[in-house]
């Protein structure tokens, strides 16, 4: 998402709400100059890849348990 910095300014508690699960990129006169995002953006990503790997009829202690008894 693209706004300006006069959008950003009326609307700040709103695009810092937007932030945690997009990136907000801040322009002005078109130009690009920031970029608001969550500064977990990589940690949640890994996560999610992560939990896509778990099978869905175990829980997450189980795998974990599943991971140090392999590891052995």
């Amino acid at each position: 998402m693209v706004i300006t910095v006069t959008e950003l300014k009326q609307n700040l508690d709103k695009y810092l709400r937007l932030a945690e699960t997009e990136n907000i990129l801040i322009s002005n006169n078109g130009k690009i100059l920031a970029m608001l995002s969550n500064p977990h953006a990589d940690r949640i990503a890994m996560a999610n890849a992560l939990l896509g790997v778990i099978p869905a009829d175990i829980t997450l202690e189980e795998a974990l348990m599943e991971k140090a008894n392999n590891s052995l």
